[in-house]
């Protein structure tokens, strides 16, 4: 007779038949509630029976695992004519299977997390930006591995999760799904700030000079991130803070004046607020505002009350005038700078999401041609160029420059001498990144004067600009979610790595099964997102940061207004793809760049048909893996072996790049990838890798500028190493030795701090990278 039983982690137990009839009659429940009918425990029992039967025919003298139990039961219930009941046996089986092993993959994971240090445990470096050593980033990574395992078993469709944990797609911030947060959000902080806005703790008056508008640009951005799973972009940094500057020159250019006065007329203090009237009645009288481009017509009426009122000469009159002006601007030019050194040391500082983030940020400028749009791009520039308080690179805010023929490309542009010194900027510190507006795909949204038609890039690479449900603009909108397709296995199983002859019929077909997958999914999760409330969102949506949240109320859910958002797959890996397909990528020959244009033009196409079938923005994003990459890898080397050109390194090349390790020129690398920008319109980037420092041949840097430019690539940076000595802090390109004191890396355990680029967005030191990332960067070649 049957007794014991051995349990799947080794342990023997007593045998229990009531578990085998519990099991049955849960089954066969199933089944008549379909058929509207009453099920039998007695009949449970009989089966039950003869499920002990067969064990005890099986294993004489032996002892039966669980597995042996319910293959018995399963051949007991076929053979018993009872095959809907055994149909449902096998699926209470397969999730029970499947609840187990998320429990096993959820502990294992806890387990990494809290007994590893982050240099040996991959999963404490997935994200760069998360410290994984401190009690806070532990915390939140618990969060994660919980909260991916529930969505996982209990939230989305079983054939979502098994095509995530199989490797064919990857579904990006599982960990926040079932909470229905937003990916990230374009801020027009010249709309927050007008008559100010509360952070949930507080109210914020409306900002008065340029040193608290930059100080709640900040606040802004750490507030939104609060609220949501991504980033946070302000699009036009330089026309947002614009009128900071100019309250500021006002307001001192006043105080200057009243300065001015005193050494003519013994002036009584409250004569400042007879000056104040007066300026500002001369400023309603003309129509004109003070700002520091003051109007000719302005400055001779203020000539005139200033001698009429104070009995003053011209000459004196003029004298006044020019001191005021003089010094409100040098005092204006100096407190914007100091502004923007503390709004970047803020966003390297301050902290989001329980404490374990900086928050992620991205600033997009270099297009405002007044001089107080002037004045916050060029002090922005060289407080980033002068770095942190010990001279480090600032990791945050990513910093993109504008580049707009007529604007500021050209030596005749207004702003032509602020493209120069981001070159220079970038050249010395990796940012900032630049965006070409004149790119077919940004030129054909961009109308003058309308900052908000200029395309955006959040960091990562993320665009959103095309809109089918409402108006093409960057402001208050953003990426809703975005899920990525496992190409290089597509490729694999057509290709000629498998067969003699490549397949691009059944590559097709099953690319459009990921692709239709892909869409049901990204749906799936937008209808959690919006059945959302403005309440659960207190400053994304509670503040009107996002377009249309200013008209619902506290408890209106969320649906008409996400829609202005994008739904957006990604794409991992086309380099590996092409390889097994074909036996060559796209920067080996015409034949694998032609098909690479096909199969990613053939995804946006897909994109575009399910934006018109269901009229939501899907779009296509180049992905920026910095985690996903080396995930990817690990599975389909377990599923194919290693493949040369394909699972033969620890990562898959980033979305349509170039592999790093193939050696090309820069130019090369240009004129390979550019095409590709055109079908990303849910975000791309191209990347140069510059060997030494190229702040020595600044011709050479602007020229690969201009020829990303000219290719009609939408937003593209230049790596270099940037290299710094934490004990004397030299800042450079540094080998073994230090250059400025002649220190040894790693004397005294002290190491040099290498900073390396990852993706769009992420810069840091190396040591935080993951270990895909780090072979990546290992692997790369200077592009000559």
């Amino acid at each position: 007779m049957i007794e014991k039983v051995k349990k799947r982690d080794g342990r023997i137990i007593n045998f229990s038949k009531d578990k085998v009839t519990r099991a049955i009659f849960l089954a066969a429940s199933e089944v008549a509630k379909k058929e509207g009918k009453l099920p039998d425990y007695s009949m449970a029992e009989s089966l039950a029976d003869e499920v002990i039967g067969l064990l005890n025919r099986r294993f004489i003298g032996q002892i039966p695992n669980v597995e042996d139990v319910q293959d018995a039961v399963v051949k007991t219930l076929i053979e018993t004519g009872h095959a809907k009941t055994s149909e449902a046996y096998i699926l209470y089986r397969a999730e029970r299977s499947r609840i187990r092993n998320s429990k096993t993959r959820l502990m294992r994971a806890i387990k990494e997390i809290t007994f590893l240090d982050a240099n040996s445990a991959d999963i404490k470096r997935e994200n760069a930006n998360i410290d994984g050593n401190t009690a806070m980033g532990t915390m939140l990574q618990y969060g994660s591995a919980v909260s991916k395992e529930f969505c996982k078993e209990f939230v989305i469709k079983p054939e979502h999760a098994i095509a995530h944990d199989k490797g064919d797609i990857h579904i990006h911030d599982m960990d926040f799904l079932n909470m229905g947060t937003l990916t990230c959000c374009q801020i027009d902080v010249s709309k927050l700030f007008e008559g100010g806005f509360s952070t949930g703790h507080g109210f914020l008056r409306e900002p008065q000079d340029i040193l608290s508008y930059g100080a709640l640009a900040a606040i802004a951005i750490q507030s939104n991130q609060n609220d949501q799973h991504g980033g946070q972009s302000v699009p036009f940094f330089d026309y947002g803070l614009a009128k900071g500057v100019k309250k500021t020159f006002k307001k001192l250019y006043r105080d200057n004046i009243y300065k001015a006065l005193c050494i003519y007329n013994d002036l009584y203090e409250t004569e400042i607020k007879n000056i104040t009237n007066l300026l500002k009645e001369i400023e309603e009288n003309l129509n004109k505002e003070i700002s520091l481009k003051i109007d000719e017509d302005l400055l001779n009426t203020l000539k005139d009350k200033l001698m009429s009122n104070y009995k003053l000469t011209e000459k004196e009159a003029q004298k006044i005038q020019k001191f005021a002006y003089r010094e409100a601007y040098r005092e204006t030019d100096r407190k914007t700078y100091q502004a923007m050194e503390a709004f970047i040391h803020n966003l390297n500082t301050m902290h989001s999401r329980a404490g374990a983030q900086v928050p992620f940020s991205s600033i997009n400028f270099g297009t405002d041609i007044s001089e107080e749009g002037r004045m916050i791009s060029k002090n922005l520039l060289l407080s980033l160029e002068k770095g942190l308080g010990n001279g480090e690179t600032a990791i945050f805010p990513i910093v993109i420059f504008k580049v707009k023929e007529g604007v500021n490309l050209n030596p005749e542009d207004p702003n032509y001498d602020l493209f120069k010194l981001s070159c220079r900027v970038s050249s010395k510190r990796l940012f900032p990144n630049f965006s070409f507006l004149d790119a077919p795909f940004n030129l054909k949204y961009y109308k003058e004067g309308r900052p908000e038609t200029e395309a955006t890039y959040m960091g990562c690479r993320t665009r959103v600009l095309g809109n089918v449900c409402g108006p093409e603009i960057v402001t208050g909108r953003g990426n809703l979610s975005f899920t990525t397709i496992n190409l290089p296995r597509i490729g694999i199983n057509h290709g000629m790595v498998n067969k003699k002859e490549y397949d691009l019929d059944g590559f097709f077909k099953e690319l459009d099964e990921k692709i239709n997958l892909v869409i049901d999914q990204l749906i799936e999760r937008f209808e959690i997102q919006a059945a959302k409330k403005v309440k659960n969102f207190p400053f994304l949506m509670g503040q009107g940061v996002w377009m249309g949240s200013d008209k619902l109320s506290w408890d209106d859910d969320l649906r008409e207004i996400i829609k202005h958002g994008t739904l957006t797959l990604g794409f991992i890996g086309l380099a590996e793809c092409l390889k097994a397909l074909i036996g060559e990528h796209h920067g080996e020959s015409k034949k694998a760049q032609e098909l690479g244009i096909k199969i990613v033009k053939y995804m946006r196409e897909k994109m575009d048909e399910a934006s018109e079938k269901y009229n939501l923005n899907f779009s296509l994003i180049a992905t920026p893996a910095e985690g996903l990459s080396g995930r990817f890898t690990r599975l389909d080397k377990k599923l194919y072996g290693q493949i040369e050109g394909v699972t033969d390194k620890e990562y898959y090349t980033n979305s349509f790049h170039v592999p790093v390790y193939h050696k090309i020129s820069a130019f090369e690398k240009i004129s390979i990838e550019s095409p590709y920008h055109e079908f990303t319109n849910a975000g791309h980037i191209s990347y140069i890798e510059l060997d030494g420092n190229p702040s020595d041949n600044l011709e050479a840097f602007e020229s690969i500028v201009r020829a990303m430019k000219e290719s009609g690539i939408g937003y593209g940076s230049i790596n270099h190493p940037v290299d710094r000595d934490p004990v004397c802090g030299y800042n450079g390109v540094i080998e073994d030795t230090c250059p400025a004191c002649g220190r040894k890396d790693g004397q005294d355990g002290i190491y040099f701090e290498r900073i390396r680029r990852i993706t769009g967005y992420l810069v840091g030191t190396v040591d935080r990278f993951n270990d895909a990332k780090r072979a990546e960067v290992r692997d790369r070649i200077k592009h000559a």
